[in-house]
């Protein structure tokens, strides 16, 4: 199979290359089956009800995660921009249907796709640094897997205020302080949260008043009792 044209000091700072260099990659990119394929802006990467054997890393653009009820309402479950990977758990698996889709966020989206056997299997080139790229791709599913464990757990309260301080919550012990910044702006908390984003700024704003938060933007410092 012919290489990708794919950028290997790109690569190298990855999470799925970390830990291997430019010329390493270089040699491994004839041996994990890799191709690559760009999309424009609302295309199919992976359709729902598919199987996979292979892994995705953005190389340009972004892809989102949508997931689609019975009635066509659409949520976004999340987004993977340039360097990091999707798809992995369902790629180990290998026959368990996609129950979401990914679509290009962006024009041009460029995905680099690598064969989850030709990753964990054997190589046929004894490549040492072929088992780094193997502990990579099993540390990001278990990444993965605790970030959805604390998904569901931020979610789990029954009121939008409950699931909102859970949240916080969450992310004043990953910080280590009171006082920290959130990945997300209004709309992508609301879709994290998946609550209605007029509804969440209304608990934002109430929350202010009665001094139990402080924020401006993504910025947030938790202050007295909830």
């Amino acid at each position: 199979m012919a290489q990708p044209n794919v950028d290997a000091d790109f690569l190298s700072g990855t999470e799925l290359f970390s830990g291997t260099s430019p010329d390493e990659i270089r040699m491994m990119l004839g041996c994990l089956g890799t191709r690559s394929r760009s999309y424009r802006k609302g295309d199919t990467v992976l359709a729902e009800g598919s199987v996979t054997r292979s892994v995705g890393l953005v190389l340009e653009g972004a892809v989102r995660v949508e997931s689609s009820d019975v009635w066509g309402n659409t949520s976004v479950m999340g987004q993977f921009s340039r360097g990091q990977t999707f798809a992995d758990a369902y790629a180990a698996l290998g026959d368990t249907p996609l129950l979401d889709r990914v679509v290009a966020a962006s024009t041009p989206t460029r995905i680099l796709f690598l064969d989850v056997v030709h990753i964990v299997g054997r190589c046929p080139r004894a490549c040492s640094y072929h088992a780094t790229v193997s502990a990579n791709l099993l540390a990001s599913v278990a990444r993965k897997n605790v970030a959805l464990g604390r998904r569901i757990r931020d979610a789990a309260p029954k009121s939008l205020r409950g699931k909102l301080m859970a949240y916080l919550s969450t992310q004043a012990k990953l910080a280590g302080s009171r006082e920290f910044d959130i990945p997300f702006n209004r709309q992508q908390l609301a879709d994290y949260l998946g609550v209605d984003r007029s509804a969440l700024s209304s608990v934002i704003s109430r929350l202010q008043r009665e001094n139990v938060i402080r924020t401006n933007r993504s910025h947030f410092e938790l202050l007295g009792a909830r």
